[in-house]
């Protein structure tokens, strides 16, 4: 069941597949059990990075390549 539409907003970051991916490994280790707050907080993240409030690799803890 889909709740929330986090592939268009997904898209609309400008996030690879295998970024998406990464972001759910981080947010279900959060919500293993929740499929709704999975789902708003992957949506919420990638608002977020869309909006340049944050970035992918600030939300998934990672250091950017440089």
């Amino acid at each position: 069941m889909e709740y929330f539409d986090y592939e268009s907003a997904a898209r609309e970051a400008k996030l690879t597949d295998e970024q998406l991916r990464r972001l759910f490994e981080v947010v279900r280790r959060d919500y293993p059990d929740d499929a709704m707050l999975f789902e708003l907080h992957v949506l919420r993240a990638c608002n977020a990075i869309r909006e340049g409030r944050t970035t992918f690799e600030q939300v998934v803890g990672e250091t950017a390549e440089t």
